[in-house]
């Protein structure tokens, strides 16, 4: 019986063939991939009180595309990449991908979407979004029949 080791191999072998017959089909066809923009994203935990921090890559995106929410532990962050205007040029390679994108976080905690921010620098968006406070709440529970 193959080792786990072995059937990963194998299965990472497999993928790399296939990649390699298809974008050899798209060369001689003089097709392009079709490459979406995916931003890049970093999501960590700190602070007190706590907060979630998610930084997103977009790089060339403009700010006022960028739109984003809070719905229950899920962060959506959408917006669109602009192709660069290609009139007058005659291009050799075209790698910077464009177009619309949407990421959906799964935050690993209850937020207070309330009190969320955003900001961006350098090609970074920043959001900052507080962890909601566990509600403290005692009730004494009267006991019936007793007198």
């Amino acid at each position: 019986m193959p080792s786990e080791r072995d059937l990963f191999a194998n299965f990472e072998r497999m993928r790399r063939e296939i990649d390699e017959l298809f974008g050899d089909v798209f060369e001689r066809t003089g097709l392009t991939q079709s490459r979406t923009f995916t931003p890049e994203v970093d999501v960590y935990y700190c602070g007190q009180p706590a907060r979630a921090i998610v930084k997103v890559a977009v790089p060339g995106v403009d700010p006022d595309e960028v739109s984003v929410e809070v719905r229950g532990r899920q962060l959506v962050i959408a917006g669109r990449r602009r192709a660069q205007e290609a009139e007058g040029r005659l291009y050799q390679q075209i790698e910077i991908a464009h177009g619309p994108f949407k990421r959906v976080i799964e935050l690993s905690a209850e937020v207070d979407a309330e009190r969320a921010t955003a900001s961006y620098d350098d090609g970074i968006l920043r959001i900052d979004i507080p962890l909601a406070q566990p509600e403290q709440s005692t009730r004494r529970i009267p006991i019936e029949g007793a007198e």
